[in-house]
Parts: C-alpha cells; sequence; structure tokens
C-alpha cells in the first residue's frame, strides 16, 4: 500500500457506528459478517448501544475530530482535502473511495484512528483499504498509511492533560495514594502474540504516568470489552476485577483512563461509566474516569505532525521513550490475524 509522493488527500479510516436505534441491528450484521457469533451475543451487545438511545457517538466524534484537524491545516498553510471511510457503517470505505476517484484523487494518506499495532487495529484496515481498491479497480487511488503513534511526544502530552485533570477531581489529601488504571480494548492472547499491542501500550501508560509524577507501584494497564467464547484465552486482567483486586488491597482511590481508546464511544460509555462505575460503588472506591484525548489541541497538532513527516523527508519523526517512531510501512508479516478473529466490540484505539 505504498505510494510515491505528491499526497493530495488525507483519508480518515474508522471502524463506524449506529447513528440512531434502526441502525444498531444492521451494523452489528455488518460487524458480524461471515463470523460464528451466536445471534443471543449479538443481541446482547445490541443493548449496550440501546442503553445509549441506539446511538454510538463514534461517528460525531470523527467529525468533530476531522473538523479540528482540517482548521489547523488550513492554519498552518495546508491545504489538503480530508476524507473519511468506515468498516461498518455510513460513510463506508468503498463509498469514500469511489468518491475520491470521482474528485480525481490519486494519492492520499490514511490514517487509521488507532494508535497502537494489532491485527484489528491496523493490519485489517489496511485489508479494508486493499479490498476496496479491488473493487474500484484501476482507477481507485493508491494509500500510504500513517505510522501508528502510541510514543509520540503530542500524545503522550495530550493523555497527560486528560489525567491531570482527572487528579484535580481527587481530594488533595488522597492525592498521593490514587491508583491509575489504564485500559485497553483486550484482545485474543493468539493476537497478542502477534504484535506489539501491550508493549505499546505498556509504554504509553509509564510515559503517561510518569508525566504526572504517579510511581510504576500505583499504575497498571488492564484491559475491557472482552468477547468471543469464555474457554478462548484474552488479555486480562479484566477493569472490573481489578476494581475489586484494589479494593481488597484496601485503595479507596482510583482513575480510570481509557488509554487504548482515542474517543469516549459507547465501550467507554457501557464497560467503564456505567459497568466499571457500579463495581467501584459497590466495593467503596472513590472512581474518577479520564476522559480520552478526543479534540485534543496537542493530539490534533500530531496529526499535522504526521501528515507533515510523510510529505517532507526532512520533517522530523517524533517519538519518545524506550522506542523510536514506528515503520511508515508495515512489514509483510506484522500483526497476523489470529486462528479465531475477535467477533464482537469496538476494534482496539477506535
Amino acid at each position: 500500500m505504498t505510494t510515491p509522493q505528491p499526497y493530495d488527500a488525507v483519508l480518515f479510516v474508522s471502524f463506524g457506528g449506529p447513528e440512531g436505534p434502526d441502525d444498531v441491528m444492521p451494523f452489528l450484521e455488518n460487524v458480524l459478517r461471515g463470523r460464528n457469533v451466536p445471534r443471543e451475543r449479538m443481541l446482547e451487545v445490541a443493548e449496550h448501544y440501546h442503553h445509549f438511545g441506539g446511538i454510538s457517538p463514534i461517528n460525531a466524534q470523527i467529525r468533530a475530530l476531522i473538523t479540528a484537524v482540517e482548521a489547523d491545516l488550513r492554519a498552518n498553510g495546508l491545504t489538503m482535502p480530508i476524507y473519511w471511510g468506515n468498516r461498518n457503517w455510513q460513510p463506508m470505505l468503498p463509498d469514500t473511495m469511489q468518491k475520491m476517484v470521482d474528485d480525481g484523487v490519486k494519492n492520499a494518506l490514511a490514517f487509521v484512528v488507532s494508535g497502537y499495532s494489532s491485527y484489528s487495529g491496523c493490519r485489517q484496515y489496511r485489508e479494508n483499504l486493499i479490498a476496496s481498491q479491488a473493487g474500484i479497480g484501476e482507477q481507485a487511488p493508491q494509500f500510504g498509511k500513517i505510522r501508528v503513534f502510541y510514543n509520540h511526544p503530542d500524545f503522550i502530552a495530550a493523555n497527560a492533560d486528560r489525567m491531570l485533570a482527572a487528579l484535580q477531581q481527587i481530594p488533595a489529601d488522597a492525592r498521593s495514594r490514587v491508583h491509575l488504571a489504564y485500559t485497553a480494548h483486550s484482545i485474543p492472547e493468539s493476537m497478542a502474540s502477534g504484535c506489539n499491542y501491550v508493549q505499546q501500550l505498556q509504554e504509553t501508560c509509564r510515559l503517561v504516568s510518569e508525566a504526572v509524577g504517579v510511581d510504576a507501584s500505583r499504575w497498571k494497564l488492564v484491559y475491557q470489552s472482552r468477547s468471543g467464547r469464555p474457554q478462548d484465552p484474552w488479555l486480562d486482567p479484566d477493569i472490573c476485577d481489578h476494581v475489586k483486586q484494589l479494593s481488597h488491597s484496601g485503595v479507596d482511590e482510583l482513575i480510570i483512563m481509557p488509554i487504548g481508546f482515542l474517543s469516549d464511544h459507547i465501550e467507554v460509555l457501557y464497560d467503564l461509566d456505567d459497568e466499571a462505575a457500579k463495581a467501584a460503588t459497590e466495593c467503596g472506591v472513590h472512581l474518577v474516569r479520564a476522559q480520552t484525548v478526543g479534540t485534543h489541541p496537542r493530539f490534533v497538532t500530531m496529526i499535522r505532525k504526521l501528515i507533515l513527516e510523510r510529505l517532507s523527508p526532512d520533517f522530523p519523526k517524533e517519538a519518545i521513550g524506550q522506542y523510536g517512531p514506528n515503520w511508515d510501512v508495515c512489514p509483510v508479516d506484522c500483526c497476523p490475524a489470529p486462528a479465531a478473529r475477535p467477533p464482537l466490540g469496538q476494534r482496539p484505539g477506535t
């Protein structure tokens, strides 16, 4: 999916979500197509959406992010148009790609709305792009994919700012003992073993914790939104189990930050603001949930920088911590699909 410069457009690629009650089941059928998932499980997940009126916030949040990035690009002298295509709901990626053809786009940069490497959060989106290109034929635009950005200094700064805002909601005399739980979408262990998902998440958590002055004894990476068969091993511990364990250890102040997600969409709202919040109340733990980066100015700035580094070989590729900037062109064997793909849920990072 490499492409010669110059690039003449940016394409945001995301998961998609229903925007009304009538969209919920068709949306989930798109997510589940080709997967052997019991209908009872699909109906269970549908209730998560209906709990919020059948509307996933993710599409509105992507629109807001695109608006912010467009304004930032214009303010810095860049006039590249931004397109947007989803895997599972309107605007669908093949329709967006056809619009790009109609507009004369030849070479585009794909910004997958996910900060970490995994099959579901990176490679599968590349497969979606390739499939959409094949459906259009020779006229389809060529694409270069913007690298994952888990250790970009602006991403760390945006998350640290969100964490500092959450810390202000903890009583001043309790901040020295508050614990931080960073959550990410659980994935099958078979998927995690073939990518750097856990390593990258751990590094982001470490960098954010250091930025806000919380030592390693008071933070932990945990997981949420597990799906699939109970007998299949997935990454754990689950956030609700972690809350209970902390309570048994005498912890009574906790901040949860969904570090693996970029916006406060359904799984953040349901799994954290509903289920984890109930677990904390039952355990007597005072819980504060930190916001995701969303449209934080430093996150918007980061996206512009990631575009600029692909437009100019002289533009610095920024990264902090133990690892350098991730590759632009993914290796052939990077992030292979697990034996059984995860059947439901938002994909990691989106």
